[in-house]
């Protein structure tokens, strides 16, 4: 009573008579509020506990339902949730799901037919979410894989709506996709992101240009056009935090760690059989001046190369590679010049972001290639680049992103020991962000508890206000009763509320929430209109 009186003293300039009269109004407005919560939650608390002490705890399954409901729009066109309302959405049971395929679920010729530059992951992501089944979406998609990572609360609409824009994308009925895909949900998904950004799930164990990835994934679903809210986007940033650890706590990523080096290696194994020349003297050109162009002459100069063709459609790339690599002789040719650099040489390594084969049967013929000289073509791009028809060709070997397995054969066995040591660590960042998305759960029932007891404080203030009517209060002084009397409502509230904000076991969360629905009657309609005055 002293502390509202002081209170009151500072807030106001009435007489002393009126503060102490108002002080004490406002105090009792708040002490009643909670004396009709608690004169019927007691008694329920216990009835409750007593009928349902045999019963679960909760159901098992983590994921609450979702309704958004609209009057004005037909479910043929459902409009595209904004970024607030899939942030808001976060707290109200979504659950994060994988849909995709990579290199070891499905054939290059299927990989390449989702396939999604980078500068499209956002228009793709968007597209998905305009079903509405979908809340967030974000898409990755390289050449070893192409996986859609989504949060929604209702699991079986959003992967029928995914689904569906796969078969669409694809132009592949969805009987063939489904033997090629795979779907995760929940901590499954979970994990499988978390081995993503490791280098776990990678063709190459332990390489590092997926992290680089993701994080691309993380950076572009949080842009305004992105369609990452609060659950995807800390999903993502975790999984990135998680790679970094993996790379910098075990020695996964040394020695050869990216589909580059893997190409490397098999032209360099496979040089003397299909060439009969030692790898060291072959003549190599590279179609492309991209990221993985740039990683190649890396493996190449790696190993003592120091003569380089690189064939592009522009000039500045390919020399901005030729500063980067002062001690490789580099040569530039255009597109232009293709056919003869072609003829000239006997690997070529294809990496550019071209929708159609560079090379392919009809093209080698036309230009005087297929006249039968030992030729090796390595096509580490998706979509592919050179066409499968090239093996028709006489003496001319194809390889593409598929072949490289014999070299992940090698590498994985040697990172066996680092692989342990690496999936310790991603399983304590998946837990991390488990048991962040499980205190989201306690978002509804601090909403509801704080709704309650803000109900109850209207109406005993009502209440007060009404009695007081003849004692001509100011504005200003009713003004401050509020205020006083939220509050003290809003101490009261503090400790239940930082409990359940409070990260702890599943089990324990959830008997929490229990006990607090159950003392404060949450989910019952009806419940605090209040004695009538």
């Amino acid at each position: 009573v002293f502390a509202a009186i002081d209170y009151y003293h500072k807030v106001t300039n009435v007489s002393s008579n009126m503060k102490f009269q108002s002080a004490i109004v406002a105090l009792v407005v708040a002490i009643s509020a909670f004396d009709s919560a608690f004169s019927f939650s007691t008694t329920s608390a216990v009835n409750r506990r007593q009928s349902s002490s045999s019963s679960s705890i909760l159901p098992k399954s983590r994921t609450t339902s979702l309704s958004v409901a609209s009057s004005d729009i037909s479910e043929e066109v459902r409009r595209r949730k904004t970024r607030e309302e899939r942030l808001e959405a976060a707290s109200k049971g979504l659950q994060v799901h994988c849909v995709g395929l990579s290199i070891h679920h499905a054939d290059v010729d299927v990989r390449e037919k989702l396939a999604v530059p980078e500068a499209d992951w956002n228009i793709a992501s968007n597209e998905i979410c305009s079903s509405g089944d979908v809340a967030e979406a974000a898409v990755l998609s390289t050449c070893n894989r192409f996986e859609i990572y989504y949060a929604a609360s209702d699991p079986r609409a959003a992967m029928a709506s995914v689904t569906k824009y796969l078969a669409k994308r694809s132009g592949l009925p969805v009987s063939t996709l489904r033997k090629n895909l795979f779907m995760l949900s929940g901590d499954d998904a979970v994990w499988h992101i978390m081995r993503v950004a490791g280098g776990l799930d990678s063709l190459i164990v332990g390489e590092g240009q997926i992290l680089s990835q993701v994080r691309q994934c993380h950076l572009h679903s949080i842009e305004e056009d992105g369609c990452g809210g609060k659950v995807l986007s800390r999903l993502l940033n975790n999984a990135v935090a998680a790679g970094k650890r993996v790379r910098s706590e075990t020695a996964i990523s040394k020695g050869s760690v990216s589909v580059s080096s893997a190409a490397v290696e098999l032209s360099e194994m496979l040089s003397m059989k299909d060439l009969n020349l030692p790898f060291s003297e072959a003549r190599l050109a590279v179609v492309g001046a991209g990221t993985m162009t740039r990683l190649l002459i890396t493996h190449l100069a790696s190993r003592g190369l120091e003569k380089i063709t690189i064939v592009n459609r522009s000039l500045q790339r390919p020399q901005e590679l030729a500063d980067q690599f002062p001690d490789v002789d580099i040569q530039i040719k255009l597109m232009d010049d293709l056919w003869d650099v072609v003829g000239r040489s006997d690997i070529v390594y294809t990496a550019t972001s071209s929708v159609d084969y560079v090379i392919d049967e009809q093209k080698m013929e036309e230009n005087g290639i297929a006249s039968g000289r030992p030729m090796m073509l390595v096509d580490i791009s998706v979509p592919r680049n050179i066409g499968d028809d090239c093996k028709n060709v006489p003496n001319v070997k194809v390889y593409n992103v598929d072949d490289l397995k014999a070299v992940v054969a090698k590498n994985t066995a040697m990172r066996q020991k680092e692989m342990v040591e690496a999936e310790n660590l991603l399983k304590e960042e998946a837990t991390q962000f488990i048991a962040w998305r499980e205190s989201l759960s306690a978002i509804p029932t601090i909403n509801q508890l704080q709704e309650r007891a803000n109900t109850f404080r209207e109406q005993e203030l009502a209440k007060a206000t009404r009695k007081l009517a003849n004692a001509n209060l100011s504005e200003k002084e009713m003004e401050a009763v509020e205020r006083l009397s939220r509050g003290i409502v809003n101490k009261l509230l503090h400790g239940p509320m930082a409990h359940l904000r409070k990260t702890e076991s599943i089990e324990g969360k959830q008997q929490t929430l229990k006990e607090l629905n159950a003392m404060f009657r949450l989910e019952d309609e009806g419940v605090g209109r209040g004695r009538r005055a």
